[in-house]
């Protein structure tokens, strides 16, 4: 092609470029047009409900549209991903995703309605979510260290209590079993409040739960909290030491959650929603909060969800294939 017939083109081409960028452009200028919706795979008053609508109001300043939180409690969290899913692709229905829907049940259940990598667009990690190890007052020990040598010498004795078979605090006490080397029996309840009422009666002996639901009954004196599951102590509870510093190594169950999106939702639009979060993480009187709860604070790009989401599915792949978790 001749210099003079290529220069002709040049302006042409420019042009082409420039429209082909545009509907990404024009998707994230209108983007909110309306008021956007958060879907919460679980009841309201759980963790991931709390968040949800603790950003929500300051989201929806950042947006300049209202947030609304749209609670699809059931099959851990798979009813609010399909119904994402099954909603337009234009960033106006997200999910509350979780290690849960995310990292878990891909490895526990035998099929899943949709595919976590392929058909979810991670958008931004909201917050880590420590699990505190308490236990009954009237067991006799004082931290980790007591428990695994109480458990060692009365194997198969101590039960631990969950939400639920294939949850984040089962595997934890999965986790707990696998790094100590201690024999301690799973009792998996329908949810974390008769887990709790069976612990506090002392029909169980222990359980990894959120601080947020949990640190009331251990400030009164009714459970015992021995140590946070977690690479680092909390902020809000610095006296706590980790599972890990009482002797367990690579004891990491820390589950978290954050904003997804459904394939095909403009980038610029996954983009502006993730800056958005991340400014309202980043306001004092939310973080404070946050920490306050036990809860940390990410606000990470979609790219660094992304490479954190692949290798936590892993992690807790391991743990589903060494403790050998079956769904019920």
């Amino acid at each position: 092609m001749k210099l003079r017939t290529l220069l002709k083109l040049l302006p042409a081409l420019a042009a082409g470029t420039v429209w082909l960028g545009a509907p990404h452009a024009q998707a994230a200028d209108s983007f909110p047009s309306k008021p956007v919706k958060i879907l919460v795979g679980f009841s309201p008053g759980g963790s991931n409900d709390v968040v949800a609508r603790l950003i929500a109001p300051k989201l929806a300043e950042g947006l300049g549209q209202q947030v609304l939180i749209d609670n699809r409690p059931g099959a851990g969290g798979n009813i609010a991903a399909s119904a994402m899913l099954a909603a337009p692709a234009d960033g106006h229905t997200l999910l509350m995703c979780t290690t849960g829907t995310l990292s878990i049940q891909p490895h526990v259940l035998k099929s899943m309605p949709f595919d976590s990598e392929k058909d979810i667009v991670p958008v931004t990690q909201i917050v880590n979510a420590p699990y505190m190890l308490l236990v009954n007052s009237s067991l006799p020990v004082k931290s980790v260290k007591e428990l695994v040598a109480y458990a060692k010498q009365k194997p198969g004795e101590i039960n631990f209590a969950s939400s639920g078979t294939a949850t984040g605090g089962h595997l934890a006490g999965e986790m707990l079993k696998s790094r100590a080397g201690i024999d301690i029996v799973h009792v998996a309840y329908k949810g974390t409040g008769q887990a709790m009422t069976d612990l506090l009666a002392g029909q169980v002996s222990m359980i990894f739960d959120q601080p947020v639901s949990s640190m009331q009954y251990a400030r009164s004196g009714k459970l015992r909290a021995l140590a946070v599951a977690s690479p680092r102590r909390l902020a809000a509870f610095p006296d706590i030491p980790t599972v890990t510093e009482a002797g367990v190594p690579d004891f990491d169950p820390v589950t978290w959650a954050g904003i997804c999106a459904a394939k095909n939702t403009p980038p610029a639009v996954v983009e502006r929603i993730q800056r958005e979060v991340a400014k309202v993480l980043a306001m004092p009187e939310i973080s404070k909060r946050l920490a306050a709860d036990g809860l940390e604070p990410v606000g990470s790009t979609p790219e660094q969800f992304r490479a954190f989401l692949t290798a936590d599915k892993r992690k807790w792949g391991r743990v589903v294939k060494d403790a050998d978790v079956k769904a019920e």
